[in-house]
């Protein structure tokens, strides 16, 4: 470990000074989503590892089942105050496998208490709502996170998949500290509109899948298979036919990263912390090796002959398939 991963550099979420490692931790991976949940005692020790080499910002979810809070609060306790914890309610009873939302004030409510009972903490410092509820006014959903702020139980609002006049009107009753949705070099969907406006109203920026669901590291082609239980079998994007058509995409952002003596996985994080000083990106893993990577990336610098080539690169490149399903597809920038 070295004194500048240790040191990571620091970066603001809002404008009321939600400060945060440069790199987070997405905790979804650890129990939800890839397939068999990691060990517990070796889920805590990762996310250990992670504050060791510098991350103090963590991502959970009620909907990643009860141990993903859990572990992350056992985790975390020796040095609580050191880190940012974010976790998110929005899905009825707890569980997206019913495809059924539930942000009424009253369940936001319970959401919270079990999540600090889970988190074995007094505080949650960024609390999402984590897809938006088309039949509960987001004004309703903001003045309930308000609440549980003055109560002081959270610290901060936050939206995840939110589209931009749903950011306007909860930013309104309020402040947004950040939104989190799908961005890297695989998923540019919030260049044309949300970026713009998160920048115009101070608001941060959580990439998750930063790595495209590991696709930008490379190590997926046309003949990848997944094991049981992950997303990625049911993923548009990522059936054989588009596999084979995006793994251009993959060889030459690969070729650059080469050339630069650096892994692509961490050429894909150094982009996204490029594009702007309040984006903040949670890669996950469920191995060290993978978090050591990853936490590199936060040091690699892209020059701007670097970034010309990659923006030439995905000019030239587009990707084939949704990245979510019909359904799924109907749940983001609402």
């Amino acid at each position: 470990m070295t004194a500048k991963e240790r040191q990571m550099d620091k970066r603001l979420l809002g404008t009321n000074g939600l400060q945060v490692s440069a790199l987070g931790f997405g905790c979804m991976g650890l129990s939800f989503g890839y397939g068999a949940a990691t060990e517990r005692s070796d889920a805590v020790a990762l996310i250990r590892g992670a504050h060791d080499l510098g991350v103090t910002f963590f991502d959970t979810a009620e909907a990643y089942g009860v141990e993903n809070e859990e572990v992350l609060g056992e985790a975390v306790a020796p040095f609580r105050d050191q880190v940012v914890i974010a976790t998110k309610f929005g899905w009825k009873d707890g569980s997206p496998r019913t495809g059924q939302l539930d942000s009424r004030p009253e369940r936001i409510r319970i959401v919270a208490d079990q999540s600090l009972q889970r988190l074995k903490t007094d505080r949650i410092d960024l609390f999402y709502q984590h897809r938006v509820d088309p039949d509960v006014p987001i004004d309703e959903v903001a003045g309930a996170v308000r609440d549980l702020i003055a109560e002081g139980k959270v610290k901060h609002f936050g939206l995840s998949e939110a589209g931009a006049q749903t950011i306007r009107r909860a930013h309104a009753v309020q402040p947004v500290a950040a939104l989190q949705s799908e961005y890297s070099m695989f998923t540019r969907d919030p260049e044309a509109e949300i970026l713009p406006l998160l920048e115009e109203l101070g608001i941060g920026f959580v990439p998750f899948s930063p790595l495209g669901k590991g696709f930008l590291t490379g190590k997926i082609d046309a003949g990848t298979s997944f094991p049981e239980g992950d997303i990625r079998n049911s993923l548009p994007r990522f059936q054989a036919e588009a596999r084979a058509a995006n793994h251009k995409l993959a060889e030459e952002i690969g070729s650059l990263a080469e050339a630069k003596g650096v892994t692509p996985a961490q050429v894909a994080l150094a982009w996204l912390l490029a594009q702007k000083p309040w984006i903040v990106p949670i890669p996950g893993t469920t191995k060290l090796h993978r978090l050591q990577e990853n936490v590199g990336g936060a040091s690699v610098e892209l020059s701007p002959d670097d970034l010309q080539k990659l923006a030439a690169i995905l000019a030239a490149i587009p990707v084939q398939g949704e990245r979510y399903s019909a359904q799924g597809m109907k749940m983001v920038n609402r």
